[in-house]
């Protein structure tokens, strides 16, 4: 699977190795990688719980990952909306602020 943060989390491995490597080799090569639910099913689902958990710093690399894996703009916003409801306007404001930034960065690379 693609990684969130195109991998960067390897940096991790200079104070935390262990952790890096079972982030690697379990999470993202066994566990993304089970059949029963596409790649975009499965970012749908980490950004829901990223939202309820509030767990901000892990947002933007996920949801980029999430349009790498099939997700639009337009559902991630209604995804935000649906889950304010949910988990809280609070969590929903801070995700849909990370969307934003993450348009911006992905608009501003491609000129649009």
């Amino acid at each position: 699977m693609m990684r969130p943060y195109g991998g960067k989390g390897a940096e991790l491995a200079k104070v935390a190795p262990d952790f890096n490597q079972y982030t690697q080799s379990v999470l993202y090569d066994d566990l993304w990688e089970r059949g029963g639910l596409s790649q975009r099913d499965r970012s749908m689902i980490t950004i829901a719980a990223l939202i309820a958990m509030h767990r901000p710093d892990q947002m933007i690399g996920h949801m980029q990952t999430g349009l790498e894996n099939g997700i639009t703009r337009e559902e991630l916003g209604e995804m935000i909306t649906h889950l304010a409801f949910y988990t809280s306007w609070p969590n929903a404001g801070i995700a849909a602020r990370k969307l934003l930034q993450l348009t911006q960065q992905l608009d501003a690379v491609s000129g649009g």
